[in-house]
């Protein structure tokens, strides 16, 4: 069948490189619109098979607001599945429940089967204790009877993993990769922001805090239409390589920063697993590992190919990756600039992450230097999103010095750690004529006494390759 969806796949990298270069990044744009073999439409709700997961522990019972908003968002939820789609609801403790259908499997959406789904998730009461991976194994055996369809899970929970060991919900998130798509939410300020984006990351789905149980209906309803807006169920990179090159890492780069499993097919094959899409676009950050010994200088040399594929059949034009070595260093200092956006970003959302950490484990002096470093870069990249969540957690941005909020609680850390994967969209290669600068931006010293441009990876005069990071120090006046 062919795809209801039309995709468009582009590359922008580091074409230029040095001999001594031995990592090549590109970012792989993958834009999805509405296709022609849509054009006829189909069964709204056909194809989609649904499964939402309540936290109903007992600390879901204080305040009583939470399950109480548990229950109304759920049936919410439930309201906004269209005629056609395949649904359950499973209760979630130290076990994992169906409550709806009673007789297991999925119950088909239709007036009369929702409002018996919505009386069902009335009767949802909080005793028990939370294990996560018991839900979603119970999520993918219900999902598993409906293997064409576009499947989808939706968890809340409001605290921490505590019946069952990592190893376990390590174990159970490998057994669902590639067979459904999770969006978790965590309410109130027990849950463990890391545990949410791990079952996301693992499932290509969002991690996202509700800082009150009144907002759980909204954000129930929004995420659901999300879900049924997907139309495609399965989509793949395909990277194939030109040897001695091999992949290190792809991830997601934007909306979300997410590594992507790397499955090889072969010797010279990987293939990376994208979830289910609707229309919309994404950015992947790819990362090969090269090597020009003996490489001709001064010409385009392909390392390696890229295709989109749907249910393993081609879905876009392929794009090639490749090198071109030279000993001109104004030519291999540079960055792409999309590189650069995307690269940056990701260093934000971990230097965030980091903080929120280091303040949960109480070394509220680390979290703090983490948190300015941030500011930093935010403020050098003009990112207002993330300097507006780091507002949340200090004060005096924009001063030079800052500190932490007199008033900072953990369900506000929480909500900044949840939102630190999240990047901003650099607006394409023409809105972007530069590398966003880093704050420490000025010339970049080398040993030889030679100073290079900002965004130089080696130095103009010697060829030595400058200090990165934290082995940067700042440049002499």
């Amino acid at each position: 069948m062919p795809s209801r969806l039309d995709f468009d796949l582009r590359v922008d990298h580091d074409r230029f490189l040095s001999t001594k270069d031995r990592h090549l990044h590109a970012i792989l744009t993958v834009a999805a619109r509405a296709g022609a073999a849509d054009a006829g439409g189909r069964a709204a709700g056909a194809g989609h098979a649904e499964v939402i997961v309540i936290d109903c522990s007992e600390s879901m019972a204080y305040p009583r607001t939470k399950i109480t908003a548990a229950r109304r968002a759920t049936a919410a939820a439930v309201g906004t599945l269209t005629d056609g789609i395949h649904f359950a609801v499973v209760e979630g403790t130290h076990e994992a429940r169906t409550i709806y259908p009673r007789q297991g499997g999925l119950a088909v959406s239709s007036p009369t089967t929702r409002a018996e789904a919505r009386q069902a998730v009335g009767q949802l009461v909080a005793a028990g204790g939370t294990a996560i991976g018991t839900w979603l194994e119970l999520a993918r055996e219900l999902l598993a009877t409906h293997p064409t369809a576009i499947r989808h899970a939706l968890l809340l929970t409001d605290g921490r993993n505590e019946h069952e060991t990592p190893q376990r919900l390590a174990e159970v998130l490998a057994g669902c990769a590639g067979q459904f798509v999770c969006d978790a939410r965590g309410v109130g300020d027990a849950w463990e922001p890391r545990e949410l984006m791990r079952v996301a990351e693992a499932l290509h789905g969002t991690a996202d805090a509700v800082r009150r149980p009144a907002e759980l209906e909204a954000d129930f309803r929004e995420t659901m239409r999300a879900a049924m807006a997907k139309q495609v169920a399965r989509v793949h990179l395909r990277i194939d390589l030109v040897p001695p090159a091999r992949v290190l890492y792809c991830r997601q780069a934007h909306p979300t920063v997410m590594d992507l499993p790397i499955i090889p097919l072969d010797a010279r094959t990987a293939e990376c697993a994208t979830g289910s899409w609707g229309e919309e676009s994404r950015e992947y950050h790819l990362c090969l590992e090269v090597d020009g010994t003996d490489r001709p200088k001064g010409e385009d040399l392909r390392v390696g190919r890229v295709d989109l594929r749907v249910d393993d059949v081609p879905a876009a034009r392929p794009v090639n990756i490749q090198a071109h070595w030279t000993d001109d260093l104004m030519l291999s200092s540079r960055i792409d600039p999309r590189v650069a956006h995307y690269t940056g970003q990701e260093e934000l959302g971990q230097l965030i992450a980091d903080g929120c950490d280091e303040y949960d484990r109480g070394d509220r002096e680390a979290a703090l230097g983490l948190f300015g470093r941030a500011v930093e870069l935010a403020t050098a990249a003009g990112d207002a999103f993330h300097l507006e969540q780091l507002g949340l957690l200090v004060d005096g941005i924009g001063t030079g010095t800052i500190r932490l909020r007199d008033n900072l609680t953990r369900l506000d850390v929480i909500n900044v750690a949840v939102q630190s994967s999240v990047t901003m969209h650099d607006g394409g290669p023409e809105s972007v004529p530069s590398p966003p600068a880093r704050a420490d931006s000025g010339p970049r010293l080398c040993r030889c006494g030679h100073r290079s441009p900002p965004v130089a990876r080696f130095c103009e005069r010697c060829g030595e390759r400058l200090p990165t990071g934290d082995e940067a120090g700042p440049v002499p006046a």
